[in-house]
């Protein structure tokens, strides 16, 4: 039907004439309360946002002189994260003369993550940056 005759429909009816999609050829328009159907789509989206898990970055931090106990606990908190879906951010700092021995800390990198036997994949692998050592794992898939 013709534009008008829609808006005098729309208008007997207290509606709003809106338009779906107006590329099309004809443009194709719809007879309903336009205030009425922003508000169903917004309570839509934020439906639809309260259901998505926003994924963060926990962070653990080592150092190059790390007894295998202590270890072991962080071990245990990064597999925590790793469990409520969290990616985790492993990080060592090196002072002084530490930084002259790098590959200790890439060990102390990989021994951590061999310790998370099999829970995480390893996203980054440990890379010296500077004065800090960094690694990133995320949540392996069960």
């Amino acid at each position: 039907m013709s534009a008008t005759q829609a808006w005098a429909i729309a208008n007997e009816a207290d509606l709003d004439l809106v338009k779906i999609s107006p590329t099309a050829n004809p443009p194709v328009c719809k007879i309903m309360d336009y205030g009425k159907f922003k508000f169903e789509q917004a309570k839509k989206e934020k439906e639809s946002r309260k259901n998505q898990k926003q994924v963060e970055v926990k962070e653990v931090r080592l150092s190059m002189t790390i007894d295998t106990n202590d270890l072991n606990i962080k071990a245990r908190h990064a597999q925590k994260f790793l469990e409520s879906g969290n990616r985790v951010m492993v990080s060592i700092r090196m002072r002084g003369r530490q930084n002259a021995h790098v590959s200790l800390g890439i060990e102390v990198m990989n021994t951590f993550f061999e310790s998370l036997e099999g829970k995480a994949i390893l996203d980054k692998k440990p890379s010296s940056e500077g004065r800090t050592i960094t690694m990133l794992l995320s949540p392996a898939k069960v």
